[in-house]
C-alpha cells in the first residue's frame, strides 16, 4: 500500500484513498441563454448517500476511484468513464481532498459504489438547472417587511 501524500500539507491523505467522482450536466448563462457543459467533480459522502436514495440529480454517473487514478502530481487525468467534452470543476484538487475526508469519517458510504466501479442508474434530471456562473443580485424589493411589534417586548 502506497503512503505517498498528495500535497505536503495534507499528510492524512494518500494517493490510494477512496473518492467518488461524478459527471454532472451543468449550465453556463451567457447573455440570457444557457449553454450546457459537462463537469467532472468529486462527490462527498453525504451527497452520494442522498443520490443513491434516488433524489433527482444533475449527475449522469458516479464512479469510485482512488485519487491517484485522477490526480498525478499537478496533472489531472480524465479516465475512460468520462466523456471527451467533460471538464474538471473549479478548485478540483481542494474539493477532492475535502471529499476524501468525508469518506474517511463515514467509511460505510464506500459500500454504495465499490472501488473501481461506476453507478449509472441515478435519477438524472435537468428539471432544476445547475447554473455555474449564476449571480444573485439582492434588491431593496427583496426585503421582508416585519410587523412593528416583532422585536419589542410587550
Amino acid at each position: 500500500m502506497s503512503t505517498t501524500t498528495l500535497l505536503p500539507n495534507d499528510t492524512d491523505i494518500s494517493m490510494d484513498d477512496y473518492c467518488v467522482f461524478g459527471l454532472a450536466t451543468c449550465f453556463l448563462k451567457d447573455d440570457g441563454e444557457f449553454h450546457q457543459v459537462r463537469v467532472i467533480e468529486p462527490i462527498p459522502s453525504a451527497a452520494l448517500e442522498a443520490i443513491c436514495k434516488g433524489i433527482p440529480t444533475s449527475y449522469e454517473l458516479a464512479c469510485a476511484k482512488s485519487i491517484g487514478d485522477i490526480l498525478t502530481g499537478e496533472t489531472l487525468t480524465k479516465t475512460a468513464e468520462f466523456t471527451e467534452d467533460a471538464q474538471f470543476c473549479d478548485n478540483f484538487t481542494e474539493r477532492t481532498l475535502a471529499a476524501v475526508r468525508t469518506y474517511k469519517t463515514r467509511p460505510d458510504a464506500m459500500s454504495l459504489i465499490p472501488l473501481g466501479t461506476a453507478k449509472e442508474d441515478l435519477n438524472f434530471s435537468l428539471e432544476k438547472k445547475r447554473v455555474l456562473n449564476a449571480v444573485n443580485v439582492v434588491k431593496t424589493e427583496d426585503n421582508v417587511k416585519q410587523h412593528s411589534h416583532t422585536h419589542q417586548v410587550l
